[in-house]
Parts: structure tokens; C-alpha cells; sequence
């Protein structure tokens, strides 16, 4: 093997070694904050609202409102990563207010 290489798979293999402790670490530390709440919360919810953007044939978007359920509370964890079935509060936090993408197919003679 080159020396260059070499170099690419240290640092490819180093990369993921970091990230794994990453993901070992933040997990953890949320499983200590579910054993001890004085470490601070570990669970949380966020509200979101439900929105689609549904795209027309003239190429505008349509904005609406889910009329059967508006807002959604949504079950979320303290953690940098997704841990237990539950996304990270930042992200849905992030994402709280982003509309649902729809798409109309058009009708299709059989």
C-alpha cells in the first residue's frame, strides 16, 4: 500500500472510533441523567405544528393546516444523538415549525 494510502485509512478508522465514543458517551450520560435527576432532565416533549405544503401543477406551494390535529406534542430526549425510540430535543425543536412536504400525483387512466 501507498503511504498516502495508509494515511486515508488511519483517518477514516480514526474518524469512526470518535464517533462511536461519541455515540457511546452521549448515551451514557443520558442513561446517568435517567438514574440521577439532579444531573438535569433527560426526557422532554416539544410542541409542533403540523402544516403541509402541498405543490400545485403551476409550480406554487399551498400551505395548510392539519385540520385533524394542529399540534402535535412530541415525546423527545436531551442528547446529542437519538437514543431510545426518540429523537434529540434540538432537532425537533429545529424542525417544530417546517411544513410537511405533499405530493399530488396526478390521475392515471386505467
Amino acid at each position: 500500500m501507498s503511504k498516502l494510502s495508509n494515511i486515508f485509512k488511519r483517518g477514516f478508522v480514526g474518524i469512526v472510533v470518535v464517533v462511536v465514543a461519541a455515540f457511546v458517551l452521549d448515551y451514557v450520560v443520558l442513561r446517568a441523567k435517567m438514574m440521577f435527576p439532579k444531573l438535569g432532565a433527560a426526557t422532554g416533549t416539544v410542541q409542533m405544528t403540523r402544516m403541509f405544503a402541498i405543490s400545485e401543477k403551476n409550480g406554487r406551494v399551498e400551505y395548510e393546516l392539519d385540520a385533524n390535529q394542529p399540534e402535535v406534542t412530541m415525546p423527545c430526549v436531551h442528547s446529542l444523538f437519538p437514543h431510545l425510540g426518540n429523537n434529540p430535543c434540538w432537532y425537533l425543536q429545529q424542525n417544530a415549525n417546517k411544513p410537511i412536504p405533499v405530493v399530488i400525483l396526478p390521475f392515471l387512466p386505467q
